[in-house]
């Protein structure tokens, strides 16, 4: 029985096995991520973080809009890379942001200073000026979350931001998975998305500080999710369940 811990290793160690035995050949297509999702009982995401950890293995190689191919067969005696010890996987950890900041971005809504809204526009149009060249060398995305954490006026929420960024920055899986859609046209919508935040906290509009930080970690997702088998006729959008949006007042 799999554990419910780091069940994508569980699942990556045995899709590794069949590989191995020969079920799927170099160049072979594996079956797309819903049927390999039904077979094991457990939704998409956990499918993807196990194929992410066989890509970083280099034994698959993960095509957008065309499926997951076999480029190497494994040894035998291979032995589990120690890289995978105490790695989360990358939509567990975009799971807790999402419950975790979109309750921040209405707490900020209600405690933000002024100048905290001042650097959070600051902060998008430097977000914007980098865009337009092309610029990668200041994490704007992350200076982002983590001024709406300090315009909270909490440090423990602020350090606890920080340190599930620092997580997500450390993990290979996140770091494969991502870099898959590092491109300008999704960083123009984050941008889109931040700007909509910030709107909404200039406001000092709780519940729709809270519903723009949830779309916009919904939309991140949503993009990880589609970078394979997006174009395949088996392929249904399917995610995992999220939490719905709160409807219920926030005080």
């Amino acid at each position: 029985m799999l554990q419910e811990k780091k069940q994508y290793q569980e699942i990556g160690r045995d899709l590794r096995q069949k590989i191995t035995s020969g079920d799927y050949p170099v160049n072979a297509r594996l079956p797309p991520e819903r049927n390999i999702a039904e077979t094991y009982g457990v939704s998409r995401t956990i499918i993807r973080e196990a194929l992410l950890m066989l890509e970083l293995e280099g034994i698959v190689d993960i095509r957008q809009g065309s499926g997951v191919y076999v480029t190497r067969i494994p040894l035998e005696d291979a032995g589990e890379p120690a890289i995978y010890e105490s790695e989360v996987g990358p939509f567990e950890l975009l799971q807790a942001r999402q419950l975790l900041e979109s309750n921040i971005a209405a707490f900020a809504a209600k405690m933000a200073t002024k100048m905290d809204i001042e650097n959070l526009r600051r902060s998008l149009e430097q977000e914007q000026r980098d865009i337009t060249t092309n610029e990668r060398s200041v994490n704007n995305d992350k200076l982002f979350h983590e001024l709406i954490a300090g315009a909270t006026q909490n440090q423990m929420l602020l350090e606890t931001v920080k340190s599930i960024w620092l997580r997500q920055e450390s993990s290979a899986l996140w770091q494969q998975l991502y870099s898959h859609i590092d491109t300008r046209s999704l960083r123009l919508r984050w941008l889109a998305d931040h700007q909509n935040i910030l709107v909404a906290l200039r406001r000092r509009d709780v519940m729709g500080s809270y519903q723009s930080m949830w779309q916009h970690m919904e939309s991140v997702k949503n993009t990880l999710m589609e970078i394979s088998d997006a174009d395949a006729p088996e392929f249904d959008g399917y995610l995992f369940e999220s939490v719905p949006i709160f409807q219920g007042k926030l005080v």
